[in-house]
């Protein structure tokens, strides 16, 4: 059975009031084992064909997008790679003078993923909602300073760098704040993040 909270938004409404919506508790992860043993206690493929199979299609999904297309799976959704500057190259600013950026200074900075209705409609039938009994917190209280830099410390060592934005997600922070307290961990050596780039292109990374 999944469980829910409700977390109040970082801004409140209009009138000022605050409002709460509703925020799945995730109880864990499915790993690639799992599903693969799963699928294969349902099927006549042994756990090797399907892990296998799944190689290949990450292989392929990367291969087509690579090449410019999005990758779309029934049942599943649409893949559509998103372009992004390197981190230490500047924004072209548009000017007759500016420097303009090539092929080697944009990177797939992501991909996005849009789930098809189908399965959005099966997930919510397979889903059994409790409330959980965790008492409420604001979003911005959730974690300690300490629990919000080592889930930032995670965060990085499964991604290249992080944006202010990031962290807003990662600790439910404003971004004023977020942002306050990402410069106060990068001036700290022991924090174990600093900066890369300037200005609107500053990104924090692994120290």
């Amino acid at each position: 059975m999944a469980k829910y909270e409700m977390q109040e938004m970082n801004l409140p409404n209009k009138d000022g009031k605050r409002i709460l919506y509703p925020r799945l508790v995730q109880s864990g992860q499915a790993s690639t084992d799992y599903i693969t043993k799963i699928l294969s206690e349902k099927s006549s493929f042994t756990r090797g064909d399907i892990k296998g199979l799944l190689q290949e299609l990450a292989d392929e999904l990367a291969y087509q997008m690579g090449q410019g297309k999005s990758v779309k799976l029934d049942g599943i959704g649409t893949f559509v790679p998103s372009l992004a500057l390197r981190i230490d190259k500047e924004r072209e600013t548009g000017e007759a003078d500016s420097t303009r950026r090539n092929a080697r200074s944009i990177v797939v900075g992501s991909i996005n993923f849009r789930a098809e209705k189908s399965l959005i409609h099966n997930t919510n039938y397979n889903c059994d909602l409790e409330r959980s009994q965790q008492k409420f917190r604001r979003s911005s209280q959730k974690y300690t300073p300490e629990e919000r830099l080592e889930r930032a410390k995670q965060y990085l060592t499964g991604h290249p760098y992080m944006t202010v934005r990031n962290y807003v997600q990662l600790t439910g922070l404003r971004p004023t704040t977020a942002s306050v307290e990402l410069r106060k961990w990068a001036e700290n050596p022991e924090s174990g993040i600093t900066t890369s780039g300037r200005g609107t292109h500053k990104v924090y990374i692994q120290r």
